[in-house]
């Protein structure tokens, strides 16, 4: 893919860049991601404060939360957004099998009734921009409404998430896989 927005290189930063930048580079987090967003600083620090809402303070636990942020990159043909997750994915407990029945769907052979509730929901959402009473039903057994309201909303901002990334031509981060090796679980 090549990039619609290039990333900001660290050379032409300004200072407020800067300021947005060098914590995620003196963590090695420094991601295309950020320095593409780092373009419109207003945008970034209002879009992150929200992002990191749903990566860290979540009422989801973590191996839910990645496997509906894999689903919904997936599902958007998301490769950036994809690859990054899987390696977050993994951080929480997320295995090659695991990460190949979210490809597949919530049809997957192997997949307990919670987790084919969240590939469901997420492929719902991404179809129809609502989750159906059979679902979300099945879901609300053992999530709470706070945990159904972050769901909703952790899908929604990585479907907006992806769009942002394909449009502006995100290029992968080195060391991260897209989905080729994931395609032939599909």
């Amino acid at each position: 893919m090549t990039p619609r927005i290039e990333p900001v290189p660290k050379d032409a930063w300004t200072s407020e860049q800067q300021a947005l930048l060098r914590p995620l580079e003196q963590r090695n987090q420094l991601f295309n991601i950020f320095t593409t967003l780092a373009h419109h600083p207003p945008l970034y620090r209002d879009w992150l404060t929200f992002a990191r809402y749903i990566l860290s303070r979540s009422t989801l636990p973590a191996r839910d939360r990645e496997i509906v942020i894999l689903r919904i990159g997936w599902l958007c043909g998301a490769e950036y957004e994809w690859a990054q997750h899987v390696r977050i994915g993994r951080e929480v407990g997320l295995d090659d099998a695991d990460i190949g029945r979210v490809a597949n769907g919530p049809g997957s052979e192997g997949l307990n009734a919670h987790e084919r509730s969240l590939l469901q929901a997420t492929d719902e959402l991404h179809a129809d921009a609502r989750i159906a009473d059979g679902t979300w039903n099945a879901l609300a057994k053992t999530y709470s409404t706070q945990q159904l309201m972050d769901l909703v909303f952790t899908i929604g901002q990585y479907n907006l998430v992806s769009m942002a990334l394909k449009t502006f031509g995100v290029e992968l981060d080195e060391g991260l896989e897209g989905f080729a090796r994931w395609k032939s679980a599909d």
